[in-house]
């Protein structure tokens, strides 16, 4: 890897977010790393922002234990005043987290958003997390799940030509590496997939990964979760397609997909060329780049690149349920 480059100036009105969110990178050394409840405690300080940030009485949460080996979480979201006799569209969700850390909370606030807003019904997976379960073991829940809600959507008042795929960071990366499982497998029809600031290659030879003085997500925390996901295969020939989507050469076949990311995310370059191999592959894609913006700026709700990126989901989402 060549000599680390300076990263830009941050947009200023990300400047509070990060500051306030005492942000820590994940490393081995990093106590917080394997810490569910130093994670849960950054994004409560994240939290102290202008939104929406207490969970809606208009969205009902229901967990689900799906049996196996081992069993399976889930949290089904729909909206208290949805029609019982209408079959809904499905956005099945992944967490963020870097692989290690994370849970199906993380996506609460979301659907408390997306469930009334567009009749869907959320499902988010609790998957296992490294390095106590490294890989299949989290892609492994992820489809157990999803076979789950296939399997029983007439239970669920969902449609089944309507269940897509959700993620943001690590959970964008699942999202990734599920659609290519649910393609090569030809079980489950995927109507689309939408993978926010994705984690996707564990080989890190962009150039954007080699950025310094990135304010959050640096090239080290981002090898710590990778080196927990994938043991001794990281950064090896014999990584699998299922465990670092970004590796796949053939994207044919896959369902939509919208990919957005931050200019100043470490995550921007390896994103960016899996928008450009799906739409070189067929696979209607329509790509976001936010200046200025970090990993995790979603999480700054009031400024300006927030809000611009959450007008651009849900417009594609809309554009994706009401076909």
């Amino acid at each position: 890897m060549s000599a680390m480059q300076p990263a830009k100036p941050l947009d200023p009105q990300l400047d509070a977010t990060v500051e306030a969110s005492g942000h820590v990178d994940l490393t081995a050394e990093n106590p917080a790393a394997q810490n569910l409840a130093a994670e849960k405690l950054a994004a409560e300080k994240l939290a102290a922002r202008p939104g929406p940030t207490t969970r809606s009485d208009q969205v009902s949460r229901t967990d689900v234990v799906v049996p196996g080996d081992p069993d399976v979480r889930l949290r089904v979201h729909r909206a208290v005043d949805s029609a019982d006799d209408n079959l809904s569209p499905c956005l099945f969700s992944m967490h963020a987290g870097g692989y290690v850390v994370g849970d199906t909370a993380m996506d609460d606030l979301l659907f408390d958003q997306w469930c009334p807003r567009f009749g869907l019904v959320g499902v988010s997976v609790e998957y296992r997390l490294a390095p106590a379960h490294p890989y299949p073991g989290p892609i492994t829940d992820c489809y157990t799940g999803l076979t789950w809600v296939h399997e029983h959507a007439g239970e669920l008042g969902i449609d089944r030509s309507r269940i897509g795929l959700h993620g943001v960071g690590a959970g964008g990366g699942l999202a990734a590496a599920l659609a290519l499982v649910a393609r090569d497998h030809r079980d489950i029809p995927l109507a689309f997939q939408l993978l926010d600031s994705p984690m996707l290659d564990d080989r890190q030879q962009t150039f954007s990964r080699r950025l310094d003085g990135l304010a959050i997500g640096s090239a080290k925390s981002a090898e710590f979760g990778w080196r927990a996901y994938l043991g001794d295969r990281y950064g090896g020939p014999q990584v699998p397609i299922y465990a670092a989507a970004g590796r796949c050469s053939d994207l044919r076949g896959l369902p939509p997909a919208f990919v957005s990311v931050g200019s100043l995310d470490g995550l921007h370059d390896e994103a960016v060329d899996y928008a450009v191999r799906l739409n070189q592959a067929g696979v209607p894609t329509e790509l976001h780049v936010y200046p200025g913006a970090p990993h995790g700026y979603q999480l700054a709700a009031g400024s300006d690149v927030a809000r611009q990126s959450a007008r651009d989901r849900a417009a594609w989402l809309g554009r994706q349920i009401n076909r």
